[in-house]
């Protein structure tokens, strides 16, 4: 999608909190009243990235690394406390109006259904907030049904739909004013592997559909690797990374992940397991599959070799999993 410049521009930006501290007990709990003693948490510490339009970006971090901290800046609902931060032509701060009708912020634990009635009740009035004109509703509605599959439950209370039910409704009922940005929190959390991967199916469709920006949090690194080329890593509220997914695999672990299945009896395991150390570390073995870990540089030697010398069933060369590689990274930027 063709731009001038960033839909989104961060430049700097910090959040801080002044945290009241104090002791357990009554005594120390009235001396509070007198005197309070503060610290400065520092949620977000002077970042800086730049988004286009169009693109799906994940956003990655530990608990605790600013993620939401970020969101919460970029939708208005908190204040910088320092640093500049633009969001399709806004200052997102300000709360504008049209600055709204720009941009979604869904949150995975938190909901905007009305719980003792059904989702269309939501869809109406989000209609009414946002001032979406009848005909344009009910075309977008129509086109998240087809995408969603809502009419079977949009009708039905809230609380008696499932979490993967809910979860559908929620963004239908977040996109209804076909929003420019997603800033998407944890949108799968919770929700079973089939409704993930219908969740991620969505959104991909809605960005290639309308040319939405997304903005994505999860703990759950299928669905980066699913869906965002390029990811943004923070930790203890500081950038470590930006960039494509590939590039940030390769940075922490340079090195591929061989899976064998073998066959041949079980006289030979041992000659099969001398031959597997020769060539990569050995992860597992149970006497017909092994798991090995190779250097790319010695990979394609490697495996030439193996297939040479054992009875090679079926072999599969994938990258380290991604929780691997954001384990170390993490590991590395402690302190």
């Amino acid at each position: 999608m063709a731009s001038s410049g960033p839909i989104i521009s961060v430049e700097r930006m910090s959040k801080h909190y002044r945290v009241h501290q104090r002791s357990a007990g009554l005594l120390s709990a009235l001396g509070s009243l007198v005197s309070r003693r503060h610290d400065i948490k520092r949620a977000v510490e002077e970042i800086s990235f730049a988004i286009s339009p169009g693109e799906r970006v994940g956003f990655l971090g530990p608990n605790g690394a600013g993620k939401t901290t970020t969101l919460k800046v970029l939708a208005g609902l908190l204040h910088p406390t320092s640093g500049s931060v633009q969001v399709a032509g806004f200052v997102p701060q300000r709360r504008e109006a049209r600055f709204l009708q720009q941009i979604t912020l869904v949150m995975g634990q938190k909901q905007q259904l009305l719980w003792d009635l059904p989702p269309a009740d939501t869809f109406q009035l989000n209609r009414a907030v946002y001032d979406v004109p009848q005909a344009v509703f009910n075309d977008t509605l129509a086109e998240l049904d087809r995408l969603l599959g809502l009419s079977a439950i949009s009708r039905i209370p809230t609380r008696q739909l499932s979490l993967g039910e809910r979860m559908k409704c929620e963004l239908a009922a977040a996109l209804l004013h076909r929003p420019r940005v997603l800033f998407l929190d944890e949108p799968t959390i919770g929700l079973d592997v089939s409704m993930q991967v219908t969740l991620r199916e969505f959104v991909r469709r809605y960005n290639e559909r309308f040319g939405a920006t997304v903005l994505l949090t999860s703990h759950y690194m299928d669905d980066v690797a699913a869906l965002c080329p390029r990811v943004i890593v923070i930790d203890r509220g500081t950038l470590r990374y930006d960039g494509d997914l590939p590039g940030l695999v390769r940075s922490i672990r340079p090195h591929k992940r061989v899976t064998l299945r073998l066959g041949g009896t079980p006289c030979d395991q041992g000659r099969a397991e001398d031959q597997l150390r020769r060539v990569g570390e050995l992860l597992s073995w149970d006497g017909t599959q092994a798991v090995l870990q190779i250097g790319k540089d010695q990979l394609r030697e490697g495996v030439a070799h193996l297939l040479g010398v054992l009875p090679v069933l079926d072999l599969t060369v994938e990258d380290p999993p991604l929780e691997e590689v954001m384990r170390d990274l993490f590991e590395r930027s402690a302190p």
